[in-house]
C-alpha cells in the first residue's frame, strides 16, 4: 500500500501521473477505516474538552481521506474513463455512508457541545469558536438529532442523493461525448472561423473519416451557433444540445427520472429536518435570510432588467428582419443574429478580437494582475499532472515563500466534463509548527492550439479565466490556519462568487487588456481603437443576459421551494411559468434545458443558483472601491490596479476565508452595507430606458 500515490502524506504533492484506477478503492477503504477509528477516539467522553484533544486528531485522520477523495473526484471529472468511473462509483457509496455516519454520530456531537460550553471556549481564537459553532449547526442539519426510523431514512436519502447526482453528471457527459455530426459539404461550414474548421477536420481524421466532425463541446458548439450561415446546421446543433440527456435521446441517458428522484429526496430530507422546503433548509447556511427574501431580490432585479431586455430583443428582431432576412427569428438564430448585430453596431467581431488573446499572453497578463494587486507571483512547477494539457504553478510571496500550488487545465477534450470550475485538493493548515499550503485546481474547456500556433481565447474565455482565478485566489491566499474555516469549507454559498466575479472586472480595463493581448501573427497588442469598440459593446444585450440568469435562479428556487417532489412534467411547467413571468425569449416546447442543468442536480447549486446575482451585487460594489481609488499612470489616464486597495481586498476578503461571516468581511473592506448601484451601473442599467 506504500506505493499507492493516494496514500502519500498530505504534506507531499500528489504524483498524478502514477495514479491508476485500481489505486482508488484500496486507498479510500484504508482511509475510511482510519477515519472511523479517529472519530470513535475523538468521541470518547473521557477526553478533555479541548481543541487539541478532540478536533486536531480528527483533522489529522480525515484530511487524508478528503484529500484522496478530492483527487479521485477531480480525475473522474477531467480524464474520465470506464475504469476510473467504475472505481470512483465503487467508492462513492462508502464515502457517502461515512460522511453521513459522521454527521449522525451522537457521541461526536456531544463532544462539540462540550467544547462549546466549557469556560475555555471563550478563550479560543475567534476562528476556532466559529468552527465549533458551524460544526454544531452542521450536525443539526446533518440529522444528528433524528431518532429511530427517521435516522435510518435520512442516511438512506443521503446515499441515494449522492448516487443520483453522480449518475446525472455521467449522463450529461456521455450524451455530449456520444453525439457528433459529420459534415461532408464544405459549404455548410460557411462563416465558421478557420480554427474551428481545422479542429473539426482534425477530429474527423482522428475517427478515420473524411470531412468535418462537429460536436457539442463548447469550443465547437458556440462558434457554430454564432457564425454558421447554414440555418439548418444551427438548428441541428441547437436541437441536439438543448435535448441532452432527455427522453429525446438514448433512454439509458435520460435524466428525467433522476430529476424527479432528486427533487423528491431533497424535499423529504427537508421535511425530516423540520423545514417546509429544501430551499428553506439550504438557506440556513446562506447570507440570505429566507426564500421570500431571495425571490423578492430576484424579482426586483428582473423588474429593472426587463425593459432593457425588451429593448434588446426588439432591436435584434428589427435587425434580423431588415439585414438578415430572418423575419421569424428562432432560438437557433439568436446567437448568429446577435453577433451580426454586434459587428454592425460596433464595427468589430469576436473572431477579430480573439486573434489578440493567445493563451500564453493571457496567462502572463493574468499573473501580472495578480502580482500587482496581491504581491504574489506564479511560477511554473514541474509537479506531476494527470494530462499533458495540465500545468502546475507555485504561488510565491514577495519574500520568496511558497504559499500554495495551482494546477491549470484549460482545454476541452473527450472524457472531460463541460464548463469551468475551481476545486480544492487540500487546505492551508498550521500544525505542529508547520504550515501546509493549499493546493487548488482551475479547470476550463477552451479551444486548444491548432497548426502550431498558440491557442486563441475569446474575450468571454478571458473573463471566464479571470473569474475562476478569483475562486482559486480565495483558497490560495488564505491566511486561515484551520481547515474548518477555509473559504470553500465555510464561506456562505451566496458569497462564494464575490472574488470570482470581482476579478472579471479587470478584463475591461485598458491597461490590463493591453497586457493580456498579443496578436497571434504579429504580436501586436490590442489596438486602442478596437478596445474602445469592445468596451462600448460591454453591455450589449445585458438586459437579455441578466434576465436569463434570473430565469435560471427563479426556476431553481421554484422547484426547491416545495413541500414535496415534482414530476418532470411539473418541472417543465414551472419553468414555463417562470419564463412567462420574466423572460423575453421563449424556446421550443421540445427544449429540455433542465436535463443538462448540472449546477442544480450535480454541482451543489440546488436552491443556490441565485447566489451568482446575489454575489454580483457584492463584487460590483467591491470593485467600485478600486474605481474610487484609481491611481494615475501618466498624469492623465487612471488605473484600477491599485496595490493599496488590492492589499485591503486581500486582507479583508481573500485572506480571512470563512473565519468570519461574509457580511462582516464585506463591511470590513467597504466600510458599509452593500449597494446594488454599482451592479446596475456596470450593467448599463443605471438610467431609465427611453
Amino acid at each position: 500500500m506504500i506505493s499507492n500515490p493516494l496514500l502519500a502524506p498530505v504534506s507531499v504533492l500528489v504524483d498524478y501521473a502514477a495514479i491508476k484506477p485500481e489505486h482508488i478503492e484500496p486507498a479510500i477503504t484504508t482511509l475510511i477505516n482510519e477515519s472511523r477509528q479517529a472519530v470513535e477516539a475523538s468521541a470518547q467522553p473521557a477526553l478533555a474538552a479541548s481543541w487539541e484533544a478532540i478536533v486536531e486528531p480528527l483533522e489529522d485522520a480525515t484530511e487524508k481521506l478528503w484529500r484522496a477523495w478530492s483527487v479521485a473526484g477531480h480525475l473522474n471529472a477531467v480524464v474520465n474513463t470506464p475504469e476510473l468511473r467504475a472505481a470512483y462509483n465503487q467508492c462513492l457509496q462508502q464515502v457517502t455512508e461515512f460522511s453521513t455516519w459522521v454527521g449522525l454520530h451522537t457521541g461526536l456531537y456531544e463532544q462539540y457541545k462540550r467544547l462549546k460550553h466549557v469556560p475555555e471556549f471563550a478563550r479560543l481564537p475567534a476562528v476556532r469558536q466559529r468552527i465549533i459553532d458551524l460544526a454544531l449547526r452542521d450536525f443539526r442539519l446533518g440529522g444528528v438529532e433524528l431518532q429511530g426510523e427517521q435516522r435510518k431514512r435520512y442516511a438512506d436519502i443521503s446515499e441515494k442523493q449522492a448516487q443520483a447526482s453522480q449518475k446525472f453528471s455521467e449522463n450529461v457527459l456521455d450524451a455530449i461525448d456520444q453525439w457528433s455530426l459529420f459534415v461532408n459539404d464544405a459549404t455548410r461550414l460557411a462563416g465558421l472561423p478557420d480554427d474551428v474548421v481545422q479542429a473539426a477536420q482534425a477530429a474527423a481524421q482522428t475517427d478515420g473519416k473524411q470531412g468535418w466532425k462537429l460536436v457539442l463541446k463548447m469550443p465547437c458548439y458556440i462558434p457554430v451557433m454564432q457564425y454558421a450561415q447554414d440555418r439548418e446546421l444551427r438548428y441541428e446543433m441547437y436541437r441536439a444540445y438543448t435535448t441532452i440527456a432527455s427522453e429525446q435521446g438514448a433512454p439509458e441517458l435520460d435524466n428525467s427520472a433522476l430529476i424527479e428522484q432528486l427533487l423528491a429526496l431533497r424535499a423529504e430530507e427537508a421535511t425530516l429536518l423540520g423545514y417546509d422546503s429544501y430551499a428553506d433548509l439550504r438557506l440556513e447556511t446562506r447570507m440570505a435570510d429566507n426564500a421570500e427574501q431571495v425571490l423578492d431580490f430576484l424579482r426586483e432585479l428582473a423588474a429593472k432588467a426587463k425593459p432593457y431586455a425588451i429593448q434588446d430583443l426588439a432591436q435584434l428582431r428589427q435587425f434580423a428582419a431588415d439585414q438578415l432576412n430572418l423575419t421569424d427569428l428562432q432560438p437557433w438564430d439568436i446567437a448568429f443574429a446577435s453577433e451580426r448585430l454586434r459587428e454592425t453596431r460596433y464595427a468589430y467581431s469576436e473572431e477579430e478580437v480573439k486573434q489578440y488573446f493567445t493563451e500564453p499572453q493571457v496567462l502572463a497578463g493574468l499573473f501580472q494582475v495578480i502580482q500587482t494587486l496581491f504581491s504574489v507571483s506564479l511560477r511554473a512547477s514541474n509537479a506531476s499532472t494527470w494530462h499533458d494539457d495540465a500545468q502546475a504553478y507555485e504561488v510565491v510571496s514577495a519574500q520568496g515563500e511558497v504559499l500554495g500550488t495551482l494546477y491549470i487545465d484549460l482545454y476541452a477534450r473527450q472524457g472531460k466534463q463541460s464548463g469551468a470550475w475551481v476545486d480544492s485538493e487540500r487546505n492551508r493548515r498550521r500544525h505542529d509548527g508547520f504550515v501546509q499550503t493549499p493546493v487548488v485546481y482551475l479547470t476550463c474547456n477552451f479551444s486548444r492550439a491548432q497548426n502550431g500556433k498558440p491557442a486563441l481565447l475569446t474575450h468571454d474565455d478571458v473573463i471566464t479565466l479571470f473569474h475562476e482565478s478569483g475562486h482559486a485566489l480565495h483558497a490560495l491566499l488564505s491566511q486561515v490556519d484551520d481547515p474548518g474555516a477555509a473559504a470553500f469549507a465555510s464561506v456562505e454559498w451566496d458569497a462564494i462568487e464575490l472574488p470570482s466575479q470581482f476579478m472579471e472586472n479587470f478584463c475591461w480595463e485598458y491597461k490590463v487588456v493591453h497586457a493580456l493581448s498579443a496578436h497571434v501573427d504579429t504580436g501586436e497588442a490590442l489596438p486602442r481603437m478596437l478596445y474602445d469598440k469592445l468596451l462600448a459593446a460591454r453591455n450589449f444585450q445585458s438586459g437579455m443576459q441578466m434576465l436569463r440568469q434570473i430565469e435560471f435562479s427563479l426556476f431553481d428556487m421554484g422547484i426547491h421551494h416545495q413541500s414535496h417532489g415534482l414530476s418532470i412534467n411539473a418541472v417543465l411547467a414551472l419553468l414555463e411559468q417562470v419564463r412567462q413571468e420574466v423572460a423575453v425569449l421563449f424556446p421550443p416546447a421540445w427544449n429540455r434545458f433542465p436535463h443538462n442543468f448540472s449546477h442544480l442536480f450535480a454541482g451543489g447549486y440546488g436552491a443556490g443558483y441565485y447566489s451568482y446575482k446575489w454575489a454580483e451585487v457584492l463584487s460590483a460594489d467591491a470593485y467600485a472601491a478600486f474605481e474610487e481609488n484609481c491611481v494615475s499612470t501618466d498624469g492623465q489616464s487612471t488605473d484600477t490596479l491599485n496595490p493599496v486597495t488590492g492589499k485591503r481586498f486581500l486582507d479583508e476578503i481573500l485572506a480571512v476565508g470563512g473565519s468570519r461571516p461574509a457580511a462582516e468581511s464585506f463591511k470590513a473592506f467597504r466600510g458599509r452595507e452593500p449597494s446594488i448601484d454599482a451592479l446596475l451601473r456596470h450593467s448599463g442599467m443605471a438610467a431609465e430606458v427611453q
